[in-house]
């Protein structure tokens, strides 16, 4: 077992990826509004929005940061609670944040579906790697 609050760096890094994709949908946002001239309460709702604006990928990306990283903050803080904290856990909590990186720039700018799927579904992988560790190791500490 290494030093717990190792798993906690890569926390903070997917949540400043958050913060990041956030800036970068308001950036794009405020530009598009103020360059077409659109009224703000036309884009009251998700709906409204994607039918106004020309570029969602960002506010796409973003929705995405809550699917999937939501089981990553869960098993990051399990993790953490139990002390199952092992140096291949801190790598796949590095490597899925990594791979969520390439996933929101390809995403946010270029947007190739094929080169997104790949990031993204490698991260989930890595994920789910995750679980199954600590599945293993709460069976173990049961034994």
């Amino acid at each position: 077992m290494s030093d717990r609050t190792a798993i906690l760096w890569p926390m903070c890094a997917q949540a400043g990826l958050v913060a990041l994709v956030w800036l970068r949908l308001y950036a794009v946002r405020l530009t598009e509004i103020r360059t077409r001239r659109i009224d703000p309460q036309q884009l009251a709702r998700a709906d409204e929005a994607v039918k106004l604006l020309g570029n969602n990928s960002a506010a796409d990306n973003l929705r995405n940061l809550f699917e999937i990283p939501v089981l990553f903050f869960a098993i990051c803080l399990a993790l953490y609670v139990t002390g199952f904290v092992t140096p291949m856990q801190v790598s796949l909590a590095w490597g899925f944040v990594m791979l969520r990186g390439v996933h929101s720039f390809v995403h946010t700018t270029y947007n190739r579906v094929m080169h997104r799927f790949l990031a993204y579904a490698a991260s989930t992988i890595f994920v789910f790697a995750m679980w199954t560790l600590f599945l293993v190791e709460l069976l173990r500490s049961r034994a």
